[in-house]
């Protein structure tokens, strides 16, 4: 039996839909089933918190392999879904971390705030003795969802990296690679590092973006950290996180090559999907009011 956590996230999703089209078993961890209505049939559900490890015996009871996403800052819920996946006894965990943790894209260079964060989970994860495998996926296709509050407000997006270039890669595929990873062999203690094969600025995705709606959109360099912070968080966030993710982004404007892997391809033998596709998908979501 694999237990899936964030099974209503982007990658969640993504993942639960590549496991149910296998005909896996598997199950999923919520906090509230009425959130799980996307869920395919044929899993089963969990409710529990992963904040709250009282609340997660059952659904780890009988559990073989574990997907684990843990969001936000911290380490205490990843720390809470260890331990009770080493109390029932599992023996295979697939871990969703960062590329900002990764040696071969760090360079040398030392960890980076929000890349903190991870690496102190995998050491957790490292500590547990469970064989795992480490995703550590680039920056996520659906991040472009964050440009909706301004292109609704005045038609813009916020560029907080300016020449900077990165390969964002679609969750979709991040899904796959989780699936293929939990479903066959030889991926115990490995670490794969996912990104998208077309190294890109904020700009050319926004005209990519722009061509797929069929409709002009403005790029507005981010005048300020807040402005920075606004691009990815809305509504804004903590300072811990916004200090974070403004490190982050300096250190992507720095980046003019755009760091990118072959994993995807080698993993599902095909290409990733590319960022003109993915607009096309999810135009809807930008066309809604």
């Amino acid at each position: 039996m694999i237990l899936i956590t964030g099974a209503t996230g982007h990658v969640g999703s993504a993942l639960v839909r590549e496991l149910d089209s296998k005909g896996a078993r598997f199950r999923v961890l919520v906090r509230d089933l009425g959130r799980a209505t996307t869920v395919p049939e044929s899993a089963e559900r969990f409710v529990g918190d992963i904040g709250r490890p009282e609340t997660l015996g059952p659904a780890f009871e009988g559990v073989d392999k574990l997907f684990l996403l843990t969001q936000g800052i911290g380490t205490e819920y990843a720390a809470n879904s260890l331990a009770a996946a080493k109390r029932a006894g599992v023996r295979h965990i697939v871990f969703l971390s960062s590329y900002s943790v990764a040696p071969e894209y760090l360079a040398g260079n030392p960890l980076p705030a929000m890349a903190r964060w991870h690496h102190e989970r995998e050491v957790l994860l490292r500590d547990t003795g469970i064989p795992a495998t480490i995703l550590r996926p680039g920056g996520f296709m659906t991040n472009a969802l964050d440009w909706l509050p301004t292109l609704r407000e005045g038609g813009y997006v916020i560029d907080a990296i300016g020449p900077g270039r990165y390969a964002p890669i679609d969750t979709a595929d991040v899904g796959a690679v989780a699936a293929h990873t939990l479903l066959t062999a030889g991926h115990d203690d490995k670490a794969y590092v996912l990104t998208g094969d077309e190294s890109l600025t904020i700009s050319e995705q926004v005209r990519i973006l722009a061509n797929a709606l069929g409709r002009h959109i403005e790029v507005r360099e981010a005048a300020t950290p807040a402005d920075a912070v606004r691009s990815r968080f809305p509504n804004g966030a903590p300072p811990a996180l916004a200090e974070a993710i403004t490190e982050g982004f300096r250190i992507m404007r720095a980046d003019t090559r755009g760091f990118r892997t072959d994993t995807v391809e080698r993993l599902l033998g095909r290409r990733p999907t590319s960022f003109a596709d993915w607009c096309r998908k999810n135009a809807s979501a930008f066309h809604a009011p």
